[in-house]
């Protein structure tokens, strides 16, 4: 089966987790994804995350998986010009620098479109490519803390928190791969490229359901609650008897009464405190009290298949070793083993979502750098093994 990208060749030119992240997903679904990178040097994605077995990082191999690494040096004069080159063979120019970054090599749309016109150039950012702040560097923890996502996150008694993950970069890269998606269906009307804008604070801020019209409107300000949401009960993680916790939401009303009856005290649910969501809600801290005075007697193995078995979503707090075991992930296959060249069969994650047709897939884990130099500036452009040789030993690539 033929992916549903395999028709779209992308240039990569940026680093980190921002635009590199659009690429992956991208290149999931059968994109050629060219990544660009410094000679030499490369994305310093290749060296993040703690463990490194054999020198290797283990990040590098998701964020980069599926994709083509060839050395370009941006910064030269010779480096734009093969970028140049390979714009005019692309549907995608995919970067995170600095707005005004490219326009500075040469390399601004008003230039590529000339070039090719039907490029769609994908810009992430942290505060998008105008405004007063545009300039500013930004990173995924700013975005974050400005689209609001931080102030909201934690508990009520403690500084703000955050996620255990690059959300902000990642949320970023999601609208930046959905924008790119809607202006290449545009592209299909108008026979023309365009650019997609992404920043970060906003992909964060679009994330935040009724926070702005909850304080414009109603003059509440969202706070910070822990496992909470105010006034949606119950929903909370609760203790069992053998010290796992397991979270639980049955703020629906017919849901509520289904773990009442679980519980052995189907009365609470007609209990005007818990009756109806509002109800539940007023009432939460005292009604999240019952719950756990019950879960606490319980062990978690059986606590869980009791609320299965009534209907009532739940599930256990999963580390890596959980999601890897689960027979239920295993089952669906949501996590893949890939070969890699230095660290053998590899576990990661496989792709998202699931086309019944068309489906995506993982090919390769992040490649060596340059790794493709030959394919394609050979096999693109034209190069000879002479002109290679001569780039090369300029560090050009």
């Amino acid at each position: 089966m033929t992916a549903p990208l395999a028709d779209l060749r992308v240039l990569e030119t940026g680093t980190l987790l921002a635009g590199p992240f659009c690429g992956q997903l991208l290149g999931d679904f059968g994109a050629e994804v060219i990544k660009l990178e410094d000679p030499g040097r490369g994305d310093p994605m290749r060296q993040w995350g703690r463990e490194k077995p054999h020198g290797q990082s283990l990040w590098w191999p998701v964020v980069a998986r599926n994709k083509k690494s060839v050395t370009c040096n941006l910064r030269s004069p010779e480096g734009q010009e093969l970028a140049r080159r390979l714009v005019a063979h692309a549907d995608v120019l995919l970067e995170n620098f600095r707005p005004g970054t490219l326009e500075r090599w040469g390399l601004s749309y008003e230039e590529l479109s000339k070039i090719n016109p039907r490029l769609i150039l994908v810009r992430v950012t942290g505060y998008g490519q105008t405004g007063p702040y545009a300039p500013r560097a930004g990173f995924g923890s700013i975005g974050e803390a400005m689209g609001g996502l931080r102030h909201v996150t934690g508990e009520a008694d403690r500084p703000p928190s955050r996620s255990g993950i690059s959300i902000g970069d990642s949320l970023a890269a999601t609208y930046a791969a959905f924008g790119t998606l809607a202006a290449l269906h545009a592209r299909e009307r108008t026979g023309r490229g365009q650019v997609v804008d992404s920043a970060i604070y906003e992909a964060v801020l679009a994330m935040m359901e009724s926070l702005i019209p909850e304080w414009s409107v109603a003059g509440y300000r969202r706070e910070r609650t822990g496992p909470i949401l105010p006034n949606v009960a119950p929903s909370n993680v609760y203790p069992s008897a053998d010290g796992s916790d397991v979270l639980i939401a049955a703020n629906q009303d017919t849901v509520f009464r289904r773990l009442t009856d679980a519980m052995g005290r189907p009365g609470l649910a007609d209990d005007p405190r818990y009756a109806t969501h509002g109800a539940r809600g007023e009432h939460q801290t005292e009604l999240d009290q019952l719950i756990s005075e019950w879960t606490a007697t319980v062990p978690s193995a059986k606590l869980l298949a009791l609320l299965h078995e009534a209907g009532v979503p739940a599930g256990g707090i999963y580390t890596a070793e959980d999601i890897i075991a689960d027979p239920h992930v295993q089952a669906r296959e949501a996590v893949v083993t890939v070969d890699h060249p230095e660290l053998g069969p590899l576990k990661m994650q496989n792709v998202a979502p699931r086309l019944s047709a068309t489906p995506g897939s993982v090919k390769w884990p992040g490649p060596a750098l340059g790794a493709s130099n030959q394919e394609v500036y050979q096999g693109i452009l034209g190069l000879t093994d002479a002109e290679l040789a001569d780039l090369r030993s300029r560090g050009i690539i």
